[in-house]
């Protein structure tokens, strides 16, 4: 386990030392004695927070919504910076699910959690959850921690049914693409219909094409401004029409300025926790 220091943040973070036997499955492991006011930025990903510690992360959606214990979060959840997480003690697995897989891992479409978190015992059996919980929390190591998650990962993706290959062949060149697609050709490419792409790209991913290709696109330049590039030089080559259009996007998604979203921890810690996520 390693320590990552940002600022006033100190956690511990692990990560698993091989890749995950099930292809759009990435996973760390954290510990952190005070964890206070994390922003969550937006992510093309579902996360799945599974806590074990003597501590439970509380994510505070706004509005007096708090949701505690081990949640699932659809893709791009967080929209508007509006969304933190805190806790004390507080230990567990992230796990980040591509959208091609999650609906069968999650047993229900990311697009039931569309802009929202929920606990997890909503979609899985409480029983389930509960013995999820305790194994975790038994094991002695971050490696059989992982092995554990990645195996009940891949039970529960070999029991349904994967994403129509036209929506996973769409999804995957906006993801190689970095966002840099025109989405009105996607369709044409497949030999679908505009209206059924679109269609079934929401109902089986959770995101509209249009949708994802800004979130892409934002996690990409996000991820260039916590490395140090500059704004305007991230605008050039993200694919926005100037600066202007970078700090609006920005903004939208994560409620602070691109100098601002350079400096969150949240996405900071990705170098540590997703060593070459970019």
């Amino acid at each position: 386990m390693q320590t990552f220091v940002h600022g006033e943040a100190v956690w511990g973070v692990a990560s698993p030392r091989r890749p995950s036997s099930v292809s759009g499955v990435s996973m760390a492991g954290f510990q952190v004695r005070d964890l206070d006011a994390l922003r969550m930025v937006p992510h093309p990903a579902v996360t799945l927070l599974l806590e074990f510690g003597a501590g439970s992360p509380v994510i505070d959606g706004g509005a007096g919504r708090l949701q505690s214990g081990s949640l699932a979060g659809g893709p791009g959840y967080g929209a508007g910076g509006a969304v933190w997480v805190r806790g004390q003690n507080v230990e567990c697995v992230q796990v980040r699910l591509s959208p091609l897989i999650a609906r069968a891992v999650l047993g229900v479409s990311p697009a039931e959690l569309d802009g929202v978190v929920v606990p997890l015992e909503d979609l899985w059996s409480r029983r389930e959850v509960s013995e999820i919980r305790e194994r975790l929390a038994e094991a002695g190591t971050w490696r059989e921690r992982f092995a554990m998650t990645d195996a009940l990962l891949a039970r529960r993706h070999e029991e349904r049914e994967p994403v129509d290959p036209e929506v996973a062949w769409a999804w995957d060149r906006i993801v190689a693409g970095r966002g840099l697609v025109r989405v009105d050709g996607l369709a044409e490419e497949v030999g679908w219909s505009r209206k059924r792409l679109w269609s079934r790209f929401r109902a089986q991913l959770g995101l509209r094409p249009k949708r994802a290709v800004t979130l892409i696109r934002f996690d990409h330049a996000a991820h260039r401004l916590v490395a140090g590039e500059g704004a305007a030089r991230v605008a050039a080559d993200a694919g926005y029409a100037d600066q202007s259009h970078l700090h609006r996007e920005v903004m939208a998604f994560a409620g602070v300025t691109p100098g601002t979203v350079a400096d969150e921890p949240f996405l900071a810690v990705d170098d540590f926790a997703w060593p070459g996520h970019a």
